[in-house]
């Protein structure tokens, strides 16, 4: 038995999510913006928003902060970098913007986090830690995700 075209759609849908997705893990240090993921998916803006929303539980652009949050996370956790230099490393622009969004993420300002986890993470194999330390939005999500792993 087939699939209905309404079922089709979804899963073509799906599928343009999990490109824009990727794209975003792989350039989330490049000046993204909305315009350019919906224009690369062939979608409006609007369609592409809701699309993402409804596929992560996010928008693209929440999805590209937590992205950018965790790698500063790592660069943080080496010491080797001001938070600066990690800030316009992870493709901020903005030192206040990207220390607010940090903040609001990970709980403690850049700076602090860069001084009490600082190699934190030696000895830990990296797909360990980046499960352990990722930022997540939803607490409560990420808490029964931890019960099931």
């Amino acid at each position: 038995m087939g699939l209905g075209a309404a079922e089709a759609q979804r899963l073509r849908d799906i599928a343009v999510m999990r490109r824009v997705r990727d794209r975003i893990d792989r350039e989330y240090a490049e000046p993204l913006n909305l315009q350019a993921l919906a224009r690369g998916a062939h979608m409006s803006v609007g369609h592409l928003s809701r699309e993402f929303r409804r596929v992560y539980g996010e928008s693209p652009y929440a999805y590209l902060m937590t992205r950018r949050i965790e790698r500063a996370m790592t660069l943080l956790r080496r010491g080797d970098l001001s938070v600066t230099e990690v800030c316009l490393a992870v493709g901020s622009s903005s030192l206040g913007t990207f220390s607010t969004r940090f903040t609001e993420l990970v709980g403690v300002p850049p700076s602090v986090y860069r001084r009490d986890h600082s190699q934190a993470g030696a000895g830990i194999p990296p797909c360990l830690a980046k499960q352990v330390t990722r930022p997540v939005r939803n607490q409560e999500a990420r808490a029964r995700w931890l019960c099931i792993a």
